[in-house]
């Protein structure tokens, strides 16, 4: 009958002993509509052992003894037989089937039971009847089971792989028209809709993961293919139609763009230009990912023109009809089909999914001979109204709907479409390359079939061709960051398939046509003339074109490329009306500035077109120009523009050859462009932006260093301009690099100090000393600085940098200039009673050493500056015992004499200095005293036994000590245990 059984063995391994299964496999029709099989496994594709015994059975049939079904062997047998048959049967199995016969025995003895009520017995050899449903077997608690587990796994261990391997055996159920695909699809749907993260991301208001959203892409992109099966029954399509609208009217079911409302026309609508497409987005139906698919529903395969088309590749219009104006034929008599691309296009994929590859054919080639004849009329309309968008350099003409990055594919759908008839299957082409990577496919060219004389086309041209149309598309950027960065991503995809393709004669003839159209299809170019302010941008598109067009037809490759780099949505003004450059127009419709998430992408993408035309231009002087100002006209990012240049010179200075010198001036020529940029604005590379500058010029030459040393005001900061550019300019290993001779290191050198001297002027604080070091070798120059730092020292210098100047001097041989920058840093500086670990004590100490070597004057000129700023008595009485160690004036200055006698203490200027200091421990004491705690008790007596000792550096120091720590005792009684520790040190 239509059951089949057997026992399959599974033989032993190293590991495990022999296994031997039991299956079963019910059959109806060709198809397998049950099995069991005792190895338990749960899968949503049959076991290893059903596998093998349905093809035993396939490819040994006559092996396989076939009987039949067990109620027409039952019949034949009289009334011994039959009881015969049941007891053997029931003492082979007596412990499974015994309490079963039991129960039967006693049912079929009742005559009121149930078993009674009905005429004859179940079979199951015996196959269902003619009108059962018949389809192969799917386990669904199997497939619910696991699509559950893959999204519980949220995107991680491999799970979108394997829910994108179930989304593709589904496509392959729909290609052997298998009835389960539906199905499937179906289970898989109500497990995506019961994910319980779907509310969670609502309650959040944050978007759906990456991963997660192209999941749901693909879903409701299958149900669109599943609902437009060409001969799917009417009841079957108001079923899924109820499901479809079902889920989509939950509230967590995700919206088709992510987490924003939708601008799109309705699949079934044609598109209409119109510039008003900012509406207020409440105003907006809620389209969720299933809405194409329910529309879809509405769509049908009964016209006679599409019927015609799909069913043959010899449908032509009569040669009579071919004069006038048809909207079903071009003028060479070929089916066009004028419905919304989109839509036309889900249509292919339905056709290609469902198992008819050559009518998806006949319908994209109809669909291709469409888009021409638009692509035509376009050019015509462009021509008549070219005058007055270029006047205005503006459109508001665009497509509100782009073709890439479309929810429905359509441009990725044709190109498979055709690309699939154009595959060459080789023998090994399902084998895997050494490297773990799957070859790309090999294509060859194949006529395609047509009723028209010109059959000189190939599938495969066409289906570059349809990628061109499509990629050139001009387009509104979406809303959205998912719309948008889905734009990038189909973008991508395509690409990479363009670059499967190898480019023969056939093929460039086929890019070069169209690009020349992109070139000049106006406003419905994205490469056109004139284009929208929020055209969605075409550097990746270009990249692709350029470098596949440079070796057959570099003129036009590059004026394509040009044109490519504009990002009108960054150009803030109106042009005005300069017509001799059009490809610089940009529009100025009034709109929102519009929420470009992928801008960054974006710019990167334009910067890479750049980069590709730089490399190619190399050693061509005309052409490195032009890219140049395009780059500088477009290009509006400092960092950009600084890769650029970078780029340029690693391109200019190869490891192994010599230098090109005209990338390297264009390298120069962008940096300088980043310097201007980043002037006056912070960045945080800017160091690394100016040494680079200074490398570039340096591999560029003498001439671009002394320019670059000239305009330095346009370029940096006087500090940069001093301590990096000219210091780098003036060291010893760019002396070498450049091996100079005499005139040229003096011409430089004679630079370096200009500037030295301009920035000392604009900006002494951070530029003096640099100043002074670059002057150095000229004494005009060195004076010049010197004066410089004078004149601004009483207004505009910091102790800090003085004393950083004062000891520069003193080291180069100037200690009198020392000793006055020193001075001068004092006025500055206040040192109070309790800053006694000040970094400028150091600076303080150094300068009165300085002025104690220097002579009497001058110690006697620096004490009372130092009085004056210095208040802290610890850091006064060791200026003070430094001063009475030595004599001074040990400096030997030339033409001083010096008396070589120890100053005394009670003279000037010493004695103004014991006397600072001694009232400076007063006024500390009492400071300290005011608010001390007892574990400072014996740290304040050592405070005092330093304070006695300078006490009585004065003649009667100990007699005023004394009166010191009376007055201490009367002010302080009330510290009875700190007087204690007072008298038990004093007395």
């Amino acid at each position: 009958g239509f059951h089949l059984s057997g026992t399959v063995t599974e033989p032993a391994t190293a590991t495990e002993p022999e296994v031997t299964y039991k299956v079963a496999i019910s059959f109806d029709r060709c198809k397998i509509t049950s099995v069991t099989c005792g190895c338990g496994n749960k899968d949503i594709f049959y076991c290893a052992h059903v596998v093998a015994l349905s093809l035993y059975r396939i490819r040994k049939p006559d092996q396989v003894k076939l009987r039949l079904p067990i109620s027409e062997t039952l019949f034949q047998m009289n009334r011994d037989q039959l009881q015969k048959f049941v007891q053997y049967l029931i003492t082979a199995h007596h412990t499974e089937v015994l309490p079963t016969a039991q129960k039967l025995a006693d049912e079929i003895l009742s005559s009121n039971s149930e078993i009674n009520q009905v005429h004859g017995a179940p079979d199951p050899t015996a196959g269902a009847s003619i009108d059962d449903e018949n389809c192969w077997h799917l386990d669904e608690e199997q497939v619910r089971e696991q699509v559950k587990l893959f999204l519980s796994q949220g995107g991680y261990y491999g799970s979108g792989k394997q829910l994108n391997s179930m989304f593709a055996k589904v496509r392959e159920m729909l290609r052997m028209r298998d009835s389960n695909g539906a199905r499937m699809l179906t289970l898989i749907t109500e497990q995506f809709m019961a994910d319980p993260r779907l509310s969670l991301w609502r309650q959040q208001g944050t978007g759906i993961t990456e991963k997660c959203r192209q999941l749901w892409d693909e879903l409701g992109a299958l149900w669109v293919c599943v609902v437009l099966n060409p001969h799917c029954k009417l009841e079957e399509k108001s079923c899924w139609l109820r499901q479809l609208r079902k889920w989509g009217e939950m509230d967590v079911c995700p919206l088709e763009d992510g987490n924003y409302g939708n601008e799109l026309p309705n699949i079934t609508n044609a598109l209409t230009q119109s510039s008003s497409h900012s509406q207020d987005s409440l105003a907006r139906p809620r389209r969720t990912v299933f809405t194409r698919a329910i529309e879809g529903c509405d769509l049908h395969w009964q016209d006679s023109h599409l019927q015609r088309i799909i069913s043959s590749d010899f449908y032509v219009s009569p040669s009579y009809q071919r004069e006038g104006e048809s909207l079903l034929f071009n003028s060479q008599g070929q089916p066009l089909w004028l419905e919304h691309v989109p839509t036309a296009c889900a249509r292919v994929d339905a056709l290609r999914s469902h198992g008819y590859p050559r009518e998806a054919l006949r319908l994209t080639v109809a669909i291709i001979n469409t888009l021409r004849l638009q692509q035509q009329r376009q050019l015509e309309i462009y021509k008549h109204q070219k005058k007055e968008l270029l006047q205005r350099g503006a459109t508001t003409i665009t497509n509100l709907e782009g073709w890439v990055g479309h929810p429905l594919n359509p441009i990725g759908c044709l190109f498979l479409t055709l690309t699939e008839a154009c595959r060459l299957e080789e023998e090994n082409c399902l084998e895997i390359s050494d490297t773990g990577d799957s070859k790309p496919p090999v294509y060859q060219h194949v006529p395609v079939a047509t009723g028209s004389q010109d059959s000189a086309e190939s599938y495969l041209s066409l289906a570059l061709e349809v990628a061109l149309m499509g990629m050139g598309q001009q387009r509104v950027m979406p809303e959205g960051l998912y719309a948008q960065d889905k734009v990038c991503r189909n973008e991508e995809q395509i690409i990479a398939r363009l670059q499967d393709l190898e480019l023969d004669p056939v093929l460039v003839q086929t890019l070069r046509k169209q690009c020349i159209l992109l070139l000049e299809g106006g406003p419905f170019s994205g490469l056109g003339e004139v284009i929208h302010r929020e055209s969605v941008p075409m550097h990746t598109f270009a990249k692709y074109l350029f470098s596949a067009l440079l070796p057959h037809d570099a003129d036009l490759a590059y004026k394509l490329a040009l044109r490519a780099m504009r990002l009108p949505v960054l150009e803030t003004t109106a042009p005005s009306g300069d017509v001799t450059h059009p490809h610089h127009l940009v529009s100025v419709v009034p709109s929102r500035y519009p929420r470009w998430f992928t801008l960054g992408h974006l710019e990167s993408q334009q910067c890479e077109l750049a980069s590709t035309m730089l490399t190619a231009a190399k050693g061509d002087m005309l052409r490195l120009r032009t890219v140049l100002e395009a780059i500088q006209k477009n290009i509006h990012s400092s960092s950009l523009i600084f890769k650029l240049a970078q780029d340029a010179f690693k391109i200019a200075t190869p490891a192994d050859s010599n230098s090109d010198t005209t990338l390297l001036n264009v390298a120069l020529e962008l940096g300088l462009q980043v310097m201007r940029m980043t002037l006056s604005t912070l960045n945080w590379r800017r160091r690394e932006m100016v040494r680079w500058l200074v490398t570039c010029a340096t591999e560029v030459g003498v001439r671009a260093l002394v320019s670059i040393l000239q305009s330095w005001y346009s370029l940096f900061t006087p500090t940069e301009a001093t301590s990096i550019v000219a210091a780098t300019v003036m060291s010893h290993n760019t002396i070498l690099r450049l091996s100079l001779d005499y005139p040229q290191r003096e011409e430089l050198a004679s630079c370096a100090r200009t500037l030295a001297l301009q920035c000392a002027m604009k900006d002494p604080q951070n530029c003096a000393l640099s100043a002074l070091t670059l002057c150095e070798k000229d004494h005009i120059a060195f004076e010049t600085a010197y004066q410089i730092v004078i004149d601004a020292a009483s207004t505009g210098m910091t102790y800090t940098q003085l004393f950083t100047i004062a000891r520069y001097m003193e080291h180069r041989g100037y200690p009198l200039r020392a000793f006055k920058l020193a001075s001068l840093a004092m006025t500055h500086l206040n040192l109070a009673y309790n800053q006694d670990t000040h970094p400028a004590i150091n600076d303080v100490l150094w300068a009165c050493a300085l002025s104690h070597s220097l002579g009497k004057n001058e110690l006697a000129a620096i004490i009372p500056l130092v009085v004056k700023s210095v208040h802290c008595a610890t850091v006064l009485s060791d200026i003070l015992r430094r001063c009475t160690m030595t004599a001074p004036g040990l400096a030997g200055i030339p033409g001083r004499r010096n008396s070589g006698k120890l100053m005394s203490t009670d003279k000037a200027p010493l004695r103004q200095l014991l006397d600072a200091t001694i009232s400076a421990y007063i006024n500390t004491t009492h400071s300290r005293l005011t608010h001390i705690s007892p574990r400072h008790y014996g740290e304040f007596i050592e405070f005092l036994s330093k304070a006695r000792e300078t006490f009585l550096l004065a003649q009667d120091g100990h007699i005023q000590f004394a009166q010191f720590i009376d007055n201490l005792k009367q002010i302080y009684k009330g510290k009875k245990k700190l007087m204690l520790l007072v008298r038990e040190r004093f007395g």
